[in-house]
């Protein structure tokens, strides 16, 4: 007897993705501002503390996990075959 496909789970919703991902997002977006404002020293522009980079990230992060999260809710899908 053949046994029907189980229909696939639903799908995470892109905010759970994105609590997930915040960690990851803002500290990769605080340690890119640090390092960019390390290279700005060369050309005059003063230094970020380590603190007000975190800081930064902290609020930064949050546009730039919404779009991490819809990346992977994308490739999640592709790997699914939803899309």
């Amino acid at each position: 007897m053949a046994r029907s496909r189980d229909p696939l789970p639903p799908p995470w919703p892109i905010w759970k993705l994105a609590v997930i991902l915040y960690p990851l997002a803002a500290g990769a977006v605080a340690i890119n501002l640090f390092m960019l404002a390390l290279m700005g020293r060369v050309l005059g522009l003063p230094e970020l503390s380590p603190v007000a980079a975190v800081l930064f990230g902290l609020l930064l992060g949050l546009p730039a996990t919404w779009v991490t999260a819809r990346w992977v809710r994308g490739l999640m899908d592709q790997a699914d075959g939803r899309k």
